[in-house]
């Protein structure tokens, strides 16, 4: 692993604006954009032999979650190496909390699923929230940065996010940055976040659209995505969940990698392998360098860099609340829209003077 690795350049196009806060990340990105919490104990505690979940029967599981753990594991065991590819998941988590920023609302307690090492954590203000509790499925990955102290008091609780123990009705807020795309239910996962909300409680998420996947020439590409993980389903999704006042945006991060080869490397030790229940367990060598030289040929950059493009998604659900609004009944406005605009029309024409 070495810092050649780091993208170098920064270019921005958005299409809306959406970047409200600024931010200096320690390597560089181009991206463009698309418009498209509760009462715990105060004690690190392993939370998963509390849940009451089912668990995902066999004929729906897509994604092996024991390789998952084992993948985040490894990741973190190498810290060195693992703190070199922080970049992308330190960028997303910023954007998840430049969202919850929006939220003109101090939280007590903000429960993150999928937290990983901490990076929402390093984005948290003290004026955001009393404290965040910190859920991931690894052991290892969220003890991998348990020496950095953070603005808020943090909590780190082994978590698996498909099988939530929190009591209903008992959290403020619930976020998760690039960890739902490796769930397996992932409509049933949001009842669970649903449930667990208060009353206008919100929930935040941010997770990949579409990983890349190896192009291999021993049989096409591998599934790499929760099947439920598409744009186009996502506010479907949240609304079935329960939730209202649903949003969902696309953001679109390219990475600029020397080759093929360290992209793939870089997802390792992101702990972003794939974890497809029918994946291949090993990717011989001359094939990965096939791969590369494909890769290279079909998108490479006049620089000889090759780009790679993380799709995100960005959903946000409250949970409903008689002080919510609402939109009014159908039929019940007193005018039709092409008479207030015909009045907003007249009263905006400019007066005409006579000359003299």
């Amino acid at each position: 692993m070495t810092g050649a690795r780091i993208p170098f350049s920064l270019t921005r196009q958005c299409l809306q604006p959406t970047w409200r806060r600024p931010f200096s990340p320690t390597c560089l990105y181009s991206t463009s954009s698309t418009p498209v919490t509760g009462s715990t104990n105060n004690s690190d505690t392993n939370s998963s032999d509390n849940a009451k979940q089912n668990v995902v029967p066999a004929a729906f599981r897509v994604f092996d979650r024991v390789a998952k753990r084992l993948q985040k594991d490894r990741a973190a065991s190498n810290v060195e190496e693992s703190r070199l590819v922080d970049y992308v998941k330190d960028e997303v988590a910023f954007r998840v909390v430049d969202r919850l920023l929006d939220i003109k609302r101090e939280f007590n307690e903000v429960v993150e699923l999928g937290s990983g090492c901490g990076h929402v954590a390093k984005h948290i203000d003290s004026d955001m929230m009393n404290k965040l509790i910190m859920c991931d499925m690894s052991e290892k990955m969220l003890d991998r940065d348990r020496d950095v102290e953070y603005e808020v008091p943090v909590e780190r609780r082994v978590v698996d996010e498909e099988r939530l123990p929190f009591e209903e009705n008992s959290l403020d807020a619930v976020i998760s940055s690039l960890s739902m795309h490796w769930i397996n239910d992932l409509p049933g996962a949001m009842i669970q976040v649903q449930r667990s909300l208060k009353p206008d409680g919100v929930f935040i998420a941010g997770l990949f659209a579409l990983q890349l996947a190896e192009l291999d020439r021993e049989g096409g590409i591998s599934p790499r995505i929760s099947p439920m993980a598409d744009s186009r389903d996502l506010g479907a999704l949240l609304s079935r969940a329960g939730f209202t006042l649903t949003t969902v945006d696309v953001d679109e991060v390219t990475v600029n990698y020397p080759s093929a080869i360290e992209l793939m490397q870089d997802l390792r030790a992101m702990g972003e392998s794939n974890a497809v229940v029918s994946r291949r367990q090993l990717l011989k060598r001359d094939t990965m360098m096939a791969a590369a030289a494909i890769y290279k040929e079909m998108y490479g950059n006049p620089d000889g860099t090759v780009p790679a493009t993380f799709q995100i998604l960005y959903m946000i659900g409250w949970k409903p609340a008689p002080t919510q609004h609402k939109p009014l009944e159908r039929g019940s406005a007193k005018k039709s829209l092409k008479e207030r605009l015909e009045t907003e029309g007249s009263s905006t024409a400019p007066e005409s003077s006579e000359k003299h």
